[in-house]
């Protein structure tokens, strides 16, 4: 059943809060925010330039210690508040901004961009002002860190790029020492490619200069501040489907979206609604950034997932050996440009640091006592490629055409995007810039020397494209699709994808159904059936003595639900002793015995969210095929492992419940920087799903919940108030706020609340109204007052 909040206050009118700000000679007409009870700012305003605007004023007002703590890891500026001990995470993050020319930078955006972006950023920095001559303003993170925000610039936000959804660089790492110590089929069983491809060492590469810590500065840049320079293996996930009216029961498409990332306090993702003459659009998007990415625009529905296109290069130089400051490039030697700047740092001066480059990019490992030394190529380092920002393109896009049109310049991240018209079109188009290595696959490291250089980019039109299939039907759960567009002529784009559970799971809702409506979207949003726990444990032995743990699983819908016990054997089962068992055998021929330990935990290391069980499923398919009785043995063996372990751990199997271990519990973002880990934190709640189901959740080592929907939008493309929403912990980043965390409970449950469009809709949920005005626009009130909306007797 669809779970959709409801105005408490039905037949009643809302106590709603008025409010007069006037800003200095910053907006040309006043600009009208209406806040409903979720939470969500609906922003009218009379031009584009007062919507952006007030989008930052509104989203700093909510959300300050967020943005400025985003600045501040992505700029280098974290010593400035937290001393002497993150200079090195400073300049880490340093070595990673763009770095090029900034009208270049400007022009490769769509039109209007940098417009945008003044405006929401002059928003921000007129809030920041009023910070600083009321500090009460301030929510609680900045007295407890003992700073205060920072002006923006427009600048920051598009040489930001550590923030972005990338990956390769640590799977090249990791392939090459896997081959260099255990061989190429070894790496095979670790990582299986899509589409195949042989697996050969680059000419020229010296697999012994490589070792684990080449990318530390790589992952302490790109890591959360405060914590530890780890490696950052898979990619965050998402699901997203189109449509069409001929499967619905209301004759429109529908859009669904539910991007997958941290699961954070705040959340990652605003919700926002912008109206003036050029557009009127609604939906979520990263705070730090104008407009929305994931929503609609009253014509067209929109929503993405991450298209694991391979955009990134490790380098490996050799320097000369009479000057270190140099490295080997064609039949010379080249120096490398060094910047210098000094870093801020709290309570002493400016530290001096040194940032280094070369034709490819930053240098992220120097080497003299070796004669090595490695740079990071970069696509998100290119113009045009501050992550998301390319969504102003298709904010006034009104058909397909259109909205095709507006992704042609789109460079990252690398994403599906799904789409649904009024006109009834739906469509899937993966979009990225996809490097074009003419003589080399992506898969390894590659020296530096000239011998493995990109030649430009994909085009465009070389991406794949499907619209108005005979099926009715789009959609991408970040799997493997190159196959899925008929009319498309492959080019290279990458070979390590996630396992496509998920999109096998979706396609077998969506393949056979018609009359699907909102409340079928919803469940299959939230869908905890495992396919893998349907086909493993279907292998297991049906007689009716088995032992206890086959007969649950047996008897088990595979669905990780929270009260589920089978849940929770399955998944202890399938990560721990059959993970080890099922590898161990897929190795035994394959590495020496003396090597065998190390060999296995270097295949069945699961440091990401997405996990690697496509792996072992393809060495479990490939036991099926080949030693099936070996398989069955393995199969009991384990199972009968796993259950005595558990029963000596938690007790009886009645007392087990995968909920119990499987929990969320989000802490604040700034929790770990106060050394208060419970510092705002909210209540556990139990957590269905896992990696492999629809409703997809990420846990750490503790069980604690690190990866989901950040955010779910439910789109009826046409009846535009129809449209639903769900948002975690809640809209406001300030502990103080009543939107702080009201969401919370309703997102741990699968609920939506309605995202009104229409402005009587808007209206009817409006709980809190904001006039932004001119300094020359005469205001009625300088002042917050409460009145009653819609009331006739003046009574709430």
């Amino acid at each position: 059943m669809l779970k959709v909040a409801v105005n408490k206050n039905d037949g009643k009118a809302p106590m709603e809060h008025e409010e007069w700000l006037t800003v200095d000679g910053l907006l040309s007409d006043t600009v009208v925010v209406r806040t409903d009870r979720w939470g969500v700012a609906h922003i009218q305003g009379e031009t584009a330039r007062d919507v952006f605007f007030a989008q930052g004023f509104v989203v700093a007002r909510e959300r300050l210690f967020q943005l400025d703590w985003w600045r501040r890891r992505a700029l280098g500026l974290t010593a400035e508040v937290l001393g002497p001990d993150y200079v090195e995470r400073d300049r880490a993050s340093r070595l990673f901004l763009y770095r090029g020319d900034m009208e270049r930078e400007w022009a490769a955006y769509p039109q209007g961009t940098r417009e945008a972006v003044t405006a929401f950023v002059a928003g921000i920095n007129e809030w920041v002002e009023r910070t600083w001559r009321d500090p009460g303003l301030l929510s609680p993170e900045f007295e407890a860190l003992g700073h205060t925000p920072s002006y923006w610039a427009p600048a920051d936000i598009v040489r930001a790029r550590s923030h972005g959804v990338y990956g390769n660089l640590e799977s090249e790492l990791t392939r090459a020492l896997t081959v260099r110590e255990f061989g190429v089929p070894t790496e095979r069983v670790r990582q299986p490619l899509a589409p195949d491809t042989d697996i050969a060492v680059p000419v020229g590469l010296d697999l012994n200069v490589l070792d684990d810590k080449v990318l530390d500065t790589y992952r302490l840049a790109m890591g959360p501040v405060g914590g530890t320079a780890v490696a950052r293996h898979g990619l965050d996930g998402s699901n997203n489907w189109a449509v069409s009216g001929t499967k619905t029961r209301s004759g429109r498409p529908i859009v669904a979206n539910d991007p997958h990332r941290a699961v954070t306090l705040p959340s990652l993702r605003y919700l926002i609604h912008l109206t003036c003459p050029e557009f009127d659009v609604i939906g979520a998007g990263e705070p730090v950034l104008p407009g929305v990415s994931i929503g609609h625009n009253g014509a067209v529905g929109f929503g993405l997932t991450i298209w694991p296109a391979d955009q990134e290069d490790l380098y490996v130089y050799e320097l000369d050996p009479n000057d270190p400051m140099r490295y080997r490039y064609g039949d010379g030697y080249e120096a490398f440009t060094v910047i210098e700047e000094d870093i801020p740092v709290r309570d002493a001066g400016p530290q001096h640091v040194r940032l280094m480059f070369t034709r490819h990019g930053p240098v992220i490992c120097h080497r003299p006592e070796s004669g090595t030394a490695f740079a990071a190529r970069l696509a998100w380092l290119e113009e045009g490629m501050a992550p998301y920002l390319g969504s102003i393109g298709y904010l006034r896009a009104r058909t397909a055409e259109e909205f095709e049109a507006a992704l042609a310049d789109w460079g990252g991240p690398s994403v599906n995007q799904a789409f649904a018209t009024v006109d009834g079109d739906i469509g899937l188009l993966p979009r990225a810039r996809v490097p074009h290595r003419p003589n080399w696959d992506g898969l390894f490291p590659v020296p530096g020397d000239g011998r493995y250089e990109w030649d430009g980019f994909r085009r465009p039109e070389d991406m794949p494209r499907m619209v108005n299939p005979a099926r009715g039907w789009v959609g991408s759960a970040n799997q493997m699709n190159l196959e899925e567009f008929d009319e498309w002529r492959p080019v290279p784009v990458g070979y390590e994808w996630p396992a496509s559970f998920r999109m096998t799971r979706i396609a077998e809702v969506l393949e056979p159904a018609v009359d699907l409506d909102q409340t079928d979207m919803a469940a299959l949003q939230n869908d905890y059936l495992s396919p893998p726990a349907e086909h493993v444990c279907a292998l297991l032995p049906e007689d009716a003595d088995s032992e206890l743990a086959v007969q649950l699983l047996r008897g088990w819908d595979g669905r990780m639900d929270t009260n589920s016990p089978a849940a929770f054997l399955f998944e202890q089962w399938t990560k721990c002793e059959l993970r080890q068992a099922v590898f161990a055998i897929a190795i035994q021929d394959l590495v020496d015995p003396s090597r065998r330990a190390q060999a296995l935990e270097r295949v069945t290391r699961d440091d990401s969210f997405l996990g690697d069980f496509g792996s072992e499923m393809a060495v479990i398919s490939r036991m099926e095929r080949e030693s099936p009785q070996l398989l069955r043995k393995t199969l009991l063996s384990t199972l009968t492992a796993t259950a005595d372990r558990l029963t000596k751990e938690h007790g009886a199997v009645h007392t087990w419940s995968y909920g119990r271990h499987r929990t969320v519990q989000l802490r604040h973002i700034a929790a770990s920087l106060i050394g208060d880990e419970r510092w705002t934190q909210l209540r556990t709640l139990p957590k269905a799903g896992n990696s492999e189901t629809v409703g997809a959740a990420g846990f750490d080592a503790s069980g604690r919940q690190t990866m989901g929907s950040s955010v779910r939008l439910i789109i009826d493309v046409g009846e535009w108030d129809y449209t639903i929403a769900a948002n975690t912990p809640g809209q406001s980043g300030d502990p103080r706020s009543e939107h702080f965390a009201d969401l919370y409970e309703r997102w741990a449950a699968d609920e939506y609340f309605p995202l009104p469009y229409s402005s009587s809709a808007v209206e009817a949920q409006t709980v809190r109204r904001l006039h932004l005005t001119p300094a020359e626009h005469e205001q009625p009130f300088h002042h917050t007052m409460q009145v009653s909306i819609g009331a006739q007797d003046g009574s709430a």
